[in-house]
C-alpha cells in the first residue's frame, strides 16, 4: 500500500487513539469539527468525507463504529480489486476491524494498528486466518502474474492442500507442505494456473532510448524481443528508464504503460556519471545528448549502485534497449517521474459535486495551485499537501508556475473552479505549451510533461440544475469581461445570440469597474425576446451562502448580480412554472409543435441521436 492512510476520529472519546495511530503510521488526522480537539485537517460531515476519500482512493481508518464507515462509502463500491482498504478501530483502540481491502493491504495494515494499540485485529479474509498469508498480496517488489488464479489456489490451500515451492520462498510465513498447489518464483516467464502461482521478483530496469517519435509498435516489438531472448518475464521489470529529454516520447511511454510499470527519467549528467559501467559508450552520443549512453546508462541509474549490465544495448534502426539486474527486487525507484499537471475542476463549490475521479488527482498530487479561495474549497482534502495560492489576476503566471513545477518531475493539480476547460485554466495552460521559441512560453521540462484535464461541474450546470431544465434546447455562453476579448466582439455575440434565441449563460457578468455590459446585453436581448422572459440569478452555487432568484429580463437590475454569480437568460421559448417544489424554470424541446407523422418518422429513423428520438 503506497498511499498514506488518512485517521479519522469523530469524537473527543476516540482522539487520543487516533494520534496514537497516526504516530505508528506516520499518517494525518483528519477531525469531525467541534468535536475533536487537535487534527491536521477538520471535516462538518463524516459521510461526506469518507466517501470523498474513497473516491480518492485513500486508505481510511476510522476510530469509530463500522456503521459510519459502511454507510459513507457503500453508495461507490464496485470493484474489490481497486477500492482502498477501509479500517474501523474501537474508541479505545482494543478492536481493528478490516472492512475493505483485505488484500489491498486492510488485513495487513489492521495488524499493524493493532500492534501499535496493543488490541486484536479482527481480520475475517479466510486466507489470512488459515494461512497467515494472502498470496494474491506479495512483498514489496514481487508482481504476481496471474492474480486470477489465487482465489482456486487459496480455496485448495483451505481445503487441506499443501503448498510446493519452485524457487525462494517469500512469504513470512510456514505454508503446508504438498503437491496441491506449486508456486513458482522467477524472473524468467512461466504459465500460471489454477494450481499454480507465479510471482517475479522485480529486479530488472529496462532502458530505452528512441529517435524523436519513433513508432511505437516498433519499440515494443523491440522489447518483446529482447526479453524473449534472454528468457525475461515482463513482471521482472521494476521500471522503464531514459533521459529527461525523451519523458514525452510516445513510444517510451507507451512501452512503460503496457509493462504497467512506472517511467523514471534521469539528467544527462546523471547518466554521464554511469560512463564507467557502460559497455557501448558513443561519442557520438555524448555529442547529441551530453552523455555517452543512454538505454544503458539509464538502466544502471535506474537500478542502483550495486546493479550489473545485464543486457547490453540493441538497437533497431530508431531504438535502442538495454536491461540492468540489481541484486534484490528493487522497492524504491531513482531517478524522477516525468511529471503530471492535472488541470482539475472542482465544481461551484461543494464536495458532492466533484467528480471522483477530481477528488483523485488531488489527492495524488503533490502540490496545489490556485486561487487561494477555490483551494480553500477542497478541505480536509488539501490537508497536509504544498500548495501554492495565487490572487486573483496573473493567471498566465499561475500556469506557467503549475508547469514548471511538473516539469521538476513533481505531480502538481492545477485547481480551479467549475469546470476548468470553461472559461478558465485549461486553454491557458495549451497555450503555453503551444508558444513558438520567440514567444513568451515555457522551458522544454514543462513542455515534456503528462498533462491530465478532468472535466467539472460547471457553473452553468450548476445553475441549470437548480432552475430546473433551462438548457432543454439550443444555448450558448457569453463572457462579459472585456479584459481579455474586445468590447466589439463582445457586442457582436450578444446581437447573434439575441437573433438566434439561444438561452444564454452569462459568465464575469460584472466586476467593481465594469458595470455596463449586463445593461447592455439586457437592452439588445429586449429587442428580440418578450420582456417576461425569465432570468435566472444563481450566486455562490453550491455554497453555503447559495442564493437563487428569478427576474423579469426586463427587470434585470446590474446592482444585484456579482462576479460570483451566474446569470441564465432564457429564450422567447422558456418558461417559469409554478411547480410543487416552487418555481422552475425551462426550455420545451418543441415537441408540441411537431405532427404525429413526422414525430413518428423520426423515431424509427435509427440515424437520429437517442436524445431526439
Amino acid at each position: 500500500m503506497a498511499v498514506t492512510p488518512v485517521i479519522l476520529a469523530l469524537s473527543k472519546s476516540g482522539e487520543a487513539t487516533a494520534h496514537r495511530i497516526a504516530a505508528a503510521l506516520g499518517a494525518p488526522v483528519h477531525g469531525r469539527e467541534g468535536r475533536v480537539d487537535v487534527a491536521d485537517a477538520v471535516f462538518a460531515n463524516a459521510l461526506d468525507h469518507a466517501r470523498d476519500l474513497f473516491a480518492a482512493g485513500t486508505p481510511i481508518i476510522g476510530v469509530c463504529a463500522s456503521g459510519i464507515l459502511i454507510r459513507g462509502v457503500a453508495p461507490m463500491l464496485a470493484d474489490k480489486t481497486t477500492e482502498p482498504p477501509v479500517i474501523s478501530v474501537s474508541d479505545d483502540g482494543g478492536v481493528v476491524v478490516p472492512l475493505l481491502g483485505g488484500h489491498r493491504g486492510a488485513n495487513r495494515l489492521a495488524r499493524q494498528i493493532s500492534e501499535a494499540l496493543g488490541g486484536t485485529a479482527a481480520v475475517t479474509t479466510a486466507g489470512d486466518v488459515a494461512l497467515g498469508v494472502a498470496l494474491d498480496e506479495p512483498p514489496l517488489g514481487y508482481r504476481l502474474q496471474n492474480p486470477s488464479d489465487a482465489k482456486s489456489v487459496m480455496a485448495r490451500l483451505l481445503s487441506g492442500g499443501g503448498v510446493t515451492w519452485d524457487g525462494p520462498a517469500i512469504f513470512d510465513t510456514d505454508l503446508p507442505a504438498g503437491d496441491d498447489v506449486t508456486l513458482h518464483v522467477t524472473t524468467a516467464p512461466a504459465v500460471g494456473s489454477e494450481t499454480a502461482l507465479v510471482y517475479h521478483p522485480q529486479t530488472y530496469t529496462l532502458g530505452l532510448g528512441c529517435a524523436r517519435n519513433a513508432d511505437v509498435d516498433t519499440m515494443w516489438q523491440h522489447i518483446e524481443s529482447v526479453l524473449a531472448q534472454h528468457a525475461i518475464a515482463p513482471g521482472a521489470i521494476a521500471c522503464v528508464a531514459s533521459i529527461d529529454l525523451k519523458a514525452d516520447e510516445p513510444a517510451i511511454i507507451e512501452a512503460a504503460r503496457r509493462l504497467g510499470v512506472p517511467l523514471r527519467v534521469f539528467a544527462a549528467d546523471e547518466l554521464k556519471a554511469e560512463a564507467p559501467r557502460l559497455a557501448n559508450p558513443s561519442d557520438v552520443v555524448l555529442a547529441e545528448v551530453g552523455t555517452p549512453g543512454v538505454s544503458e546508462a539509464a538502466a544502471l541509474a535506474a537500478a542502483g549502485a550495486d546493479a550489473t549490465l545485464s543486457i547490453p544495448k540493441t538497437k533497431t534502426a530508431t531504438t535502442t534497449c538495454a536491461l540492468a539486474l540489481a541484486p534484490e527486487p528493487i522497492t524504491a525507484l531513482n531517478g524522477r517521474s516525468r511529471g503530471r499537471l492535472s488541470i482539475v475542476g472542482i465544481g461551484p463549490g461543494q464536495a458532492s459535486w466533484r467528480t471522483p475521479e477530481v477528488s483523485k488527482l488531488v489527492a495524488d498530487a503533490e502540490e496545489l495551485v490556485g486561487y487561494g479561495l477555490y483551494i480553500d474549497l477542497l478541505g480536509p482534502l488539501a490537508a497536509g499537501k504544498t500548495r501554492s495560492d495565487f490572487p486573483l489576476g496573473g493567471e498566465e503566471a499561475r500556469c506557467r508556475y503549475a508547469l514548471e513545477q511538473a516539469g521538476q518531475g513533481k505531480n502538481v493539480a492545477l485547481v480551479c473552479s467549475g469546470d476548468a476547460g470553461i472559461y478558465a485554466m485549461g486553454a491557458l495552460v495549451f497555450e503555453l505549451l503551444d508558444r513558438g521559441p520567440d514567444e513568451e512560453g515555457v522551458t522544454d521540462a514543462a513542455r515534456r510533461v503528462e498533462v491530465v484535464c478532468s472535466p467539472g461541474v460547471s457553473a452553468l450546470q450548476g445553475a441549470a440544475a437548480r432552475a430546473g431544465a433551462p438548457l432543454g434546447h439550443d444555448f450558448c455562453t457569453i463572457s462579459l469581461s472585456d479584459l481579455l476579448t474586445p468590447r466589439d466582439d463582445i457586442i457582436r455575440r450578444l446581437y447573434a445570440a439575441a437573433e438566434g434565441d439561444f438561452v444564454i449563460a452569462f459568465y464575469n457578468p460584472v466586476s467593481k469597474t465594469r458595470r455596463t455590459l449586463l445593461a447592455e446585453a439586457r437592452d439588445i436581448l429586449l429587442q428580440h425576446r418578450p420582456v417576461d422572459t425569465p432570468v435566472m440569478l444563481a450566486t455562490n452555487l453550491g455554497r453555503p451562502t447559495e442564493h437563487v432568484r428569478y427576474r423579469r429580463l426586463a427587470d434585470l437590475q446590474v446592482d444585484e448580480v456579482d462576479m460570483l454569480t451566474v446569470v441564465l437568460v432564457g429564450s422567447s421559448n422558456t418558461r417559469l412554472a409554478q411547480l410543487g417544489e416552487g418555481p422552475r424554470m425551462f426550455t420545451p424541446r418543441g415537441y408540441a409543435r411537431k405532427i404525429d407523422g413526422d414525430l413518428t418518422a423520426k423515431r424509427n429513423d435509427p440515424y437520429l441521436p437517442e436524445e431526439a428520438s
